[in-house]
């Protein structure tokens, strides 16, 4: 999605972040979110993306470049005066206030009346399920309930834009995943526009409308959560978002949008080719699901024999570690239904896989 100057709502143009003069933690950010959207920012730790968000939220200053919210430059803005609602990891509620005063802080200090207030703070509660919990104090509600409180407080005051920095990072996995679900549908029914930090690549694709993938300080691609997962743009991208087999080797010919590319061993692999030409090193990606065991004669261009070195059950499916072409992690996943292949260690066994399920990136 390519949005025009115009329909950007939140606009990061050329910044730059560095804290010691010499090294950038972001370098020349180019972004932009549309109004209503639910963006990502997804990286390893290091890679520039909770920098980014706290420079939209004013806790951080860019060194260059501006950002604009809603066609105004907010670089100087102090962080109450640009009606943006955060939500924290580590929750940041008062343990002295009861979770009502908590989540009517925000319209307090901004002299809303009591009336009001009152009114507002009961909306939002019962907009994150915790209607009747007015009264009790921060310490006597479980990690989720506390969150649904952090969530209301960001929300109580109806901001333009709401952030949140790894928000479940503190929950169980199964607690996770609900409250995964629960944000996804409040964006949903508000239409508010949310800017999200995480680490966690299935959170990102689960919950968002577009995710931008950060490494070094650089975007490597902003794109829908499948668009990345089905054509990632980069080898970074391909081996971050969910789960990659990786060959390498060099193109040898180019013929229209597909390529081949020869391995160290020198069979070749059939693939979609992706900015990079002949004669150049290429990495090769593959997702396990994509594999074929013992596919008919004309079903893949690709074949090997691959042999079983290792079976893990994962319940609904199977993944099966297999040698091929001298690569000794080569990952197959089969789902776990009656017609299924039985398959031993040691067992030598075709594998296929179309070219169009594979992708000719660049070389790491």
């Amino acid at each position: 999605m390519n949005l025009r100057v115009s329909e950007a709502f939140v606009e990061f143009a050329g910044v730059q972040k560095t804290y010691d003069g010499e090294t950038l933690v972001v370098k020349n950010l180019d972004l932009r979110i549309r109004r209503g959207e639910f963006v990502t920012l997804l990286g390893p730790s290091g890679s520039g993306k909770t920098t980014s968000l706290m420079m939209l939220a004013g806790f951080e200053t860019p060194t260059a470049g501006n950002i604009i919210l809603d066609g105004r430059h907010i670089d100087t803005v102090p962080p109450e005066k640009r009606d943006i609602g955060i939500v924290f990891q580590n929750y940041a509620l008062f343990p002295h206030m009861t979770v009502a005063e908590n989540v009517g802080f925000p319209l307090r200090v901004r002299g809303t009346p009591k009336a009001e207030m009152a009114e507002r703070v009961a909306k939002a509660l019962d907009m994150v399920h915790l209607g009747g919990y007015g009264s009790r104090t921060p310490g006597r509600l479980s990690g989720g309930q506390q969150q649904r409180v952090a969530l209301a407080r960001a929300l109580v005051f109806e901001p333009k834009l709401v952030l949140m920095d790894e928000p479940l990072g503190a929950l169980d996995k199964q607690l996770r995943e609900h409250m995964q679900m629960e944000i996804r549908h409040l964006h949903e029914r508000l239409g508010i526009t949310v800017v999200y930090v995480t680490h966690d690549q299935s959170e990102a694709l689960t919950m968002s409308d577009r995710v931008a993938v950060f490494n070094a300080g650089v975007i490597q691609q902003v794109a829908s959560p499948s668009e990345l997962y089905e054509k990632p743009a980069t080898s970074f991208v391909a081996q971050f978002i969910g789960e990659n087999n990786r060959l390498v080797g060099r193109v040898v010919e180019i013929n229209g949008l597909i390529c081949m590319a020869e391995l160290a061993d020198g069979s070749r692999v059939e693939a979609t080719c992706t900015g990079v030409g002949v004669g150049e090193a290429t990495s090769l990606s593959i997702r396990p699901e994509r594999i074929r065991i013992a596919p008919p004669d004309n079903a893949s261009a690709n074949r090997f024999e691959g042999i079983v070195r290792e079976l893990i059950y994962h319940g609904d499916h199977l993944r099966v570690r297999f040698t091929i072409g001298g690569i000794g992690d080569f990952i197959v996943k089969i789902h776990n239904s009656e017609d299924r292949p039985v398959l031993d260690v040691g067992h030598s066994i075709p594998l296929g896989w179309r070219a169009e399920d594979c992708r000719a990136l660049d070389a790491v």
